[in-house]
């Protein structure tokens, strides 16, 4: 099995991060809701820990939305989408590693309706749900959850893995995700904790619905992506994330 060429994504501190996300994933590859809140909601900044410039993705409370079409949610989300190069959609019967980097603030809050901060979406036909989330959920204790959605409710296995939040909050951790794009494809998820190499969730299915109908590729987002629908249950966010990388493999 061979490698085609890599692509990365690093933040580098000189340009518009709206612009040098758009530059290397294609198109204009990011969702803000600067339409109704004219900030920049993703921006770079140099981070100690990991001694290099990382991306920020700001949400606020107020008067966020979703792009000014929807009004119940909010979403500040880099993509892959139907602009991209060929080698960043997943395509049916192909393995895709993405890999990143992610850092909680110690006092992220969760919320018992969704917030996700990395989805796997059919990029067009049967678009609607993410088939892939990644998810912190409000509870006692607060999780973060791998939730999965197939193309038709029997093939929907809900949450693949839930771990517990505390040990994502306020430190930098590793993604790693491996998928075979298929009706009966193949998933695996690992996360590790940077400062020490702990492995804080790993998941692995050898058959799952990774396939909607009518679609001719898949492709990730990451950001936050959440639901209005508890407002005492979020505040304003920044999430960090860096060193974005998609491998096709044929």
């Amino acid at each position: 099995m061979s490698v085609r060429a890599q692509v990365v994504l690093k933040a580098d501190g000189k340009d518009d991060a709206y612009a040098h996300i758009s530059q290397v994933l294609g198109g204009q590859a990011y969702e803000v809701p600067d339409c109704i809140h004219p900030v920049k909601h993703i921006t770079e900044e140099f981070d100690k820990e990991l001694n290099e410039y990382v991306f920020i993705f700001h949400i606020h409370v107020h008067p966020d939305n979703d792009r000014c079409k929807g009004f119940d949610r909010q979403r500040v989300e880099i993509k892959t989408y139907g602009p991209s190069p060929a080698n960043l959609k997943g395509e049916r019967g192909k393995i895709v590693i993405y890999q990143w980097k992610f850092r909680l603030d110690s006092n992220f809050k969760a919320q018992p309706t969704f917030t996700h901060i990395h989805q796997i979406k059919a990029g067009d036909g049967d678009d609607g749900m993410p088939i892939i989330t990644l998810t912190p959920r409000y509870g006692n204790p607060d999780k973060i959850e791998v939730i999965h959605n197939g193309s038709a409710k029997n093939t929907s296995q809900g949450v693949l893995k839930s771990v517990n939040l505390v040990d994502f909050k306020g430190t930098w951790v590793q993604v790693t995700e491996k998928l075979k794009y298929d009706t009966h494809g193949t998933y695996d998820i690992e996360i590790k904790r940077i400062s020490d190499g702990k492995i804080l969730l790993v998941y692995s299915s050898a058959d799952i619905d990774l396939w909607r109908n009518g679609t001719s590729f898949c492709r990730p987002k990451w950001g936050i992506y959440r639901s209005l629908k508890s407002p005492d249950y979020i505040r304003d966010e920044n999430v960090k994330i860096a060193d974005f990388s998609i491998n096709e493999l044929n």
